[in-house]
């Protein structure tokens, strides 16, 4: 396959036009055309749908689209690497990570990685969505108890639990009774199952989108709360919050995710070590003592 006439596919589907491709490249759109219909050609296919005035992908175009961008990516990158003698990670390198990370870790993980890597150039994108990485250019994904999907490896780099905790000056309800609840939605279940089974009837009296956001108002005495370990640990120790017990089966899993392809830029590497050396233990405690670095 000619590699030069891939790279014009890949160019002309990412700016949606040969118009559109040749403007941002600087190359004559009429070689563009060319090339791609060499490629179409060569591959018995149609890559695209040529309309009056739209140009768009056939499904073949789209398959191909999404693997070819990730293997020339790294083409460039090896050779960029090997032109500079192996000098290390370079280039953009695109994270989506999940909304309490974010408030609570990432700047401070982002900046480290910055400092220790100068020449990546670094975006993080907040969000709790499950996002297309190919489709939206993402090099990694942090996600929180991700569902297993075949076309994205990973590893866990951080654990939590789900505590209730409450202000010391709420009194714990008798067995039946409800207690007043800070949840992030008014229809959350009525009844909270405790390590061990034992039930927590709650009523709740106020809602907030933020985790953040519900750890200050459970100060307040408002109400009790379910929240991770990792963001109530100092306020636990400091008497500020008490916990009622682990809520059951809350166990938290943290994931770094990437495509699944054989080659891993130097970029997406150096940044799970990075993830690697900052929270060897991944336990909640660490997480804590992180933020309060």
């Amino acid at each position: 396959m000619d590699l030069l006439a891939l790279a014009d596919f890949t160019l002309v589907a990412r700016h949606g036009g040969f118009g559109r491709a040749a403007r941002a490249s600087g190359r004559p759109k009429a070689t563009l055309s060319r090339r791609v219909a060499e490629l179409e050609a060569s591959l018995n296919l149609r890559l695209f749908e040529r309309g009056a005035r739209v140009l768009t992908l056939t499904e073949e175009g789209r398959a191909l689209h999404e693997r070819a961008g990730a293997l020339l990516t790294e083409l460039d990158e090896t050779a960029a690497a090997i032109a500079a003698g192996g000098a290390g990670a370079r280039g953009r390198l695109r994270i989506s990570a999940p909304l309490l990370f974010s408030q609570i870790a990432m700047g401070k993980v982002a900046a480290d990685f910055a400092l220790r890597y100068p020449e990546v150039r670094l975006t993080v994108t907040t969000e709790d969505r499950a996002v297309d990485m190919i489709e939206e250019g993402y090099d990694l994904v942090i996600r929180v108890n991700p569902a297993p999907d075949e076309s994205l490896v990973g590893r866990a780099f951080l654990r939590d639990r789900m505590v209730v905790v409450a202000s010391p000056g709420l009194a714990r309800p008798a067995q039946g009774d409800r207690a007043p609840a800070v949840v992030r939605r008014m229809e959350e279940r009525a009844v909270w199952t405790l390590a061990g089974g034992a039930p927590l009837a709650v009523t709740p009296v106020l809602a907030l989108s933020s985790l953040v956001m519900i750890r200050n108002a459970v100060g307040t005495g408002i109400g009790a709360a379910r929240l991770p370990v990792s963001l109530v640990a100092h306020d636990l120790a400091a008497g500020r919050l008490v916990s009622w017990g682990d809520v059951a089966e809350s166990d938290i899993a943290l994931w770094a995710l990437y495509p699944s392809r054989r080659l891993l830029s130097a970029r997406v590497s150096a940044f799970l070590e990075h993830l690697r050396e900052t929270f060897p233990t991944g336990e909640p405690e660490e997480l804590a003592a992180y933020m309060d670095r």
